[in-house]
């Protein structure tokens, strides 16, 4: 029966093996195309669409720079995906903090109302929202995008939040109070320091959704100085015109970072889930 157990297992890991590296393959085949057909000419990338790059060129990365204005969007980008973090990071662990230890009875009712907004996506009040913002004049403006980034934000991080500081003990926060901390000393003080595992779980999350997202600024911004990467690389794809080779050295521009962020915090997002971001 060993020998027998042991083929099976060996023929289970080598499937593993096989199945795992071949979804690699398949995963990365895109991002490597995207990447070396950045340095191609239009003419080679249509006639030529899976080769390698003949005569490799920049031209690609210097016209879509210009011309897409890739340089203000990168900056909204980064100021949009920034305070839209910050502020879902620190709200979340503020309210995390109020319904689970406060002990208010009606913290289940806030609660449940967070979590509601989980089943609210963006394509369903895009419409309410922009009528909103165009009458009280934030429309087209950045504080205008940066608010719905914290609203869809919260939902996911408070759940977050709230699973994690429950689990920190009571008498840490009351002796804290005892000694004459008020809460906001407390929550600046214990609160963060102690969950900072899901904090970094929080940040990495929300990064990468604000980063990636599309329709809120296409629908609520207008003018060329509110564009973020995502819109300003979707403005090289016209209906009866396709510059490929300036359309891949943007997503270049827009992808590369992101991959940067992940690859440099997804130690942070990993310890954040080991150290019991779920737990109950």
């Amino acid at each position: 029966m060993k020998p027998m157990n042991q083929d099976m297992s060996r023929g289970w890991r080598l499937f593993a093996y096989v199945f795992l590296l071949t979804f690699t393959v398949i995963t990365l085949f895109p991002l490597i195309w995207m990447l070396y057909s950045s340095f191609k000419l239009q003419g080679e990338i249509m006639f030529h669409p899976l080769g390698w790059p003949r005569d490799p060129t920049l031209k690609n990365y210097h016209d879509a720079w210009r011309m897409g204005n890739m340089g203000v969007a990168a900056m909204n980008s980064v100021i949009y995906t920034g305070f839209g973090t910050f502020f879902t990071v620190l709200f979340s662990l503020a309210a995390g903090f109020a319904l689970t230890k406060f002990g208010y009875s009606s913290a289940r009712v806030y609660f449940g109302v967070f979590t509601l907004g989980l089943l609210i996506t963006v394509n369903a009040v895009i419409t309410p929202l922009f009528i909103m913002q165009t009458r009280i004049g934030l429309y087209d403006t950045r504080i205008g995008v940066i608010l719905p980034y914290i609203a869809f934000g919260l939902p996911m991080a408070v759940l977050l939040a709230c699973s994690y500081i429950r689990g920190i003990p009571d008498s840490l926060v009351e002796a804290a109070v005892i000694d004459g901390a008020t809460y906001v000393q407390v929550f600046f003080r214990i609160i963060i320091v102690v969950a900072s595992p899901v904090m970094a779980t929080i940040a990495v999350l929300t990064f990468l959704r604000n980063w990636n997202e599309f329709i809120l600024v296409f629908i609520l911004t207008s003018g060329e100085s509110m564009r973020s990467l995502p819109v300003a690389i979707n403005s090289f794809a016209g209906r009866l015109n396709v510059n490929y080779g300036m359309q891949f050295a943007a997503l270049v521009i827009g992808t590369v970072p992101m991959i940067l962020f992940y690859i440099g915090a997804h130690n942070l997002l990993i310890s954040g889930f080991g150290e019991g971001a779920l737990k109950e």
